[in-house]
């Protein structure tokens, strides 16, 4: 007869692998996908190197599940904000464009390895599919804001994927660059009201 897991042994190894995933995630943000060897995420993790392939068959396979685990959180978030927030659906396209500029230069290090750093073919995949779900969540209140009579006609699928690029394209240097404050800001200000351009939106008086 096959040995089953016992529930407690079970929940040991699922609070070890939760463990490992969020050390793994803390040294992809401090090294970047490259430098997060397997030997470091165990060091952080304080699991040897064979522990780390008991849950893991490969480095890719870990790096994937960090990067779905972080990027799933912040379309979470994004879509809390655009599909749930208060406000019209131009405030919610500048609410959420701004928290989520915000979200990415508060964590510099993580918001760059999972927007733009070199990594894994495996994990330039999963950036692949979280961009369309960035595009889907954009194209949304896009659409309500024409609906609305707040935006002018236009393709809703079109301006989503260029907000999506020039989102990510003017983050990229900031976030491998040192931090600072006030730029930072300025930044976020800057990067809202292109946003709101894209979209058509009027400026308020």
């Amino acid at each position: 007869m096959a040995y089953r897991k016992t529930p407690a042994v079970q929940d040991r190894l699922a609070a070890a692998r939760e463990h490992l995933v969020a050390q793994a995630t803390s040294v992809v943000a401090d090294v970047g996908w490259a430098n997060a060897s397997v030997t470091a995420v165990a060091a952080a993790a304080g699991m040897s190197v064979g522990s780390v392939y008991q849950h893991f068959p490969s480095k890719g396979a870990l790096a994937v599940e960090v990067f779905r685990r972080a990027s799933g959180r912040e379309v979470e978030v994004l879509s809390e904000v655009l599909r749930a927030g208060s406000g019209t659906p131009v405030e919610r396209l500048a609410l959420g464009v701004s928290v989520f500029a915000r979200r990415a230069m508060e964590n510099r290090g993580l918001a760059h390895a999972l927007l733009a750093a070199p990594a894994e073919p495996a994990v330039g995949q999963e950036r692949l599919g979280f961009r369309r779900r960035y595009r889907e969540v954009f194209a949304e209140v896009i659409r309500e804001g024409i609906e609305a009579g707040l935006l002018p006609g236009q393709n809703p699928d079109v301006t989503a994927a260029a907000l999506t690029g020039a989102i990510g394209e003017v983050l990229v240097d900031p976030l491998s660059g040192p931090a600072e404050g006030t730029a930072a800001g300025d930044l976020v200000t800057e990067l809202v009201a292109m946003s709101l351009r894209c979209a058509g939106a009027t400026p308020a008086e």
